[in-house]
């Protein structure tokens, strides 16, 4: 298995969330998430469990029709089929999130829409 850590990883961009997958089997996949402020992954629902653990910064976690303001420590957990969605808040979010099984690539459809229409609720 890898062995890495959140700084090890880090890395941001200006257009968008950076995702550094870190970890996939054919039951899960990590990857560690950097959100400059504002930045997002758009609302969608594929077939999979995902778990967020914020490890630093504030924003909002969407786990069906709620949302979760998050700071470190905060671990939300949004079963597969509901509406998920991350938003960084005012200041840089960094967060691990592990989805099991991984979703497929056409259910990152909505996602790579929500980013190029920067919408974070298509």
């Amino acid at each position: 298995m890898p062995a890495t850590s959140v700084d090890a990883e880090r890395t941001y961009s200006d257009g968008r969330f950076t995702a550094r997958e870190v970890s996939r089997t054919t039951h899960s996949k990590t990857v560690c998430g950097y959100f400059e402020p504002g930045q997002f992954i758009p609302v969608h629902a594929p077939d999979s469990d995902v778990t967020v653990v914020v490890q630093s910064g504030s924003g909002v976690v969407r786990d069906g029709e709620r949302s979760h303001e998050v700071e470190p420590g905060s671990v939300v957990t949004v079963p597969a089929g509901e509406d998920r969605g991350v938003k960084a808040g005012d200041e840089r979010l960094e967060a691990v999130l592990v989805t099991a099984p991984p979703p497929s690539d056409a259910e990152h459809d909505p996602v790579r829409r929500g980013i190029q229409n920067d919408e974070f609720e298509p």
